[in-house]
């Protein structure tokens, strides 16, 4: 190898590090369809009910479309995680909207939930698992072994998991007020422009984060390369014990 060959080799290995990160969020995190699936009904929402101030209409509509989603990723036999997690949610605000008569209330399940999720990478990242860790472990496959095998990617996780957590704060700290101050419109048109920008600020810092870290450990890899040197020792094993009598056959037949 020449000094000019190893620079090379090292760019390579990063930008190949750097697409394993980005394609492992992508598919963690939903990609655009997960996106357009988290906006859409929420979006469809604040819109009918803009128009017609029909709380009726509105909730039937954003339920409808989150269940056609759903239909749509079971016939492209996709993954419905992400789908299924925006039926839920809309089903959620559904039943508080028509429980309550206040069609703000439509928004309060999925704003409670954002408070816990904020909470939850706070604490787990106090705690020393931050949450990240815990949800792209397996993606990565490494699954646990960050926490006490690579220090440098458990710090990675640790900046990911404050970096979702604060930003996820922030937008609480400006939905909460508006749920008391605002009207239904208001913080419905806020809450869907706050849909997108934070978490592209979130995944974008989780791959600033991930892309500086250690490469993953494969814990799969690990696993099947022990299977395997298991199988060829017992194979070694078998060899010599089927080699022992013979040799002894030949000695007494001298």
């Amino acid at each position: 190898m020449t000094s000019l060959d190893k620079p090379t080799q090292d760019t390579n290995a990063d930008d190949d590090a750097r697409a394993a990160t980005e394609a492992a969020l992508f598919e963690a995190f939903g990609g655009v369809r997960g996106m357009v699936e988290t906006v859409l009904p929420g979006l469809l929402f604040v819109t009918i009910f803009t128009i017609s101030k029909d709380l009726h209409w509105s909730a039937i509509a954003a339920l409808a479309v989150s269940l056609l989603l759903v239909v749509v990723r079971l016939a492209r036999r996709d993954t419905v995680k992400h789908a299924f997690s925006g039926v839920f949610g809309v089903a959620f605000g559904v039943v508080f909207a028509m429980m309550t008569g206040n069609a703000k209330d439509f928004y309060l399940p999925g704003m409670l939930y954002t408070l816990g999720l904020a909470v939850a990478y706070i604490v787990t990242t106090l705690a020393g698992v931050p949450l990240i860790g815990l949800m792209l472990g397996p993606v990565f496959k490494e699954n646990l072994s960050w926490r006490t095998r690579n220090p440098g990617r458990k710090k990675a996780y640790a900046k990911a998991s404050w970096a979702w957590g604060l930003i996820l704060l922030a937008k609480c700290a400006i939905l909460f007020p508006l749920y008391w101050w605002a009207d239904t419109t208001q913080l419905g048109w806020v809450l869907v422009t706050l849909k997108i920008p934070p978490f592209l600020l979130a995944v974008w810092l989780t791959w600033v984060f991930l892309a500086k870290a250690p490469a993953p450990i494969d814990v799969f890899a690990e696993m099947e390369a022990e299977e395997k040197a298991e199988e060829e020792r017992k194979a070694a094993l078998a060899q010599e014990d089927g080699e022992a009598p013979a040799a002894g056959r030949h000695r007494r037949q001298t």
